[in-house]
């Protein structure tokens, strides 16, 4: 496997590993919800900071290629 493929393998992994983030997150807040928060939940702040973070990698790998 050429090292473009392997970057193509880990960008796509790396999608799908943002898709979980972002699923997990919106659990979070819907919970959050539910229980009556009137605050974001930390958890959820830290979550979504990583997605971000992900996404940046993505992105940099994208543009990489």
């Amino acid at each position: 496997m050429d090292h473009s493929a392997q970057v193509s393998s880990i960008v796509s992994e790396l999608e799908t590993i943002a898709e979980r983030m972002n699923d997990i997150s919106m659990s979070i807040l819907s919970a959050a919800i539910e229980q009556g928060a009137t605050a974001r939940p930390s958890q959820e702040k830290s979550l979504s900071q990583a997605r971000r973070a992900v996404e940046k990698a993505i992105h940099l790998l994208r543009s990489g290629q």
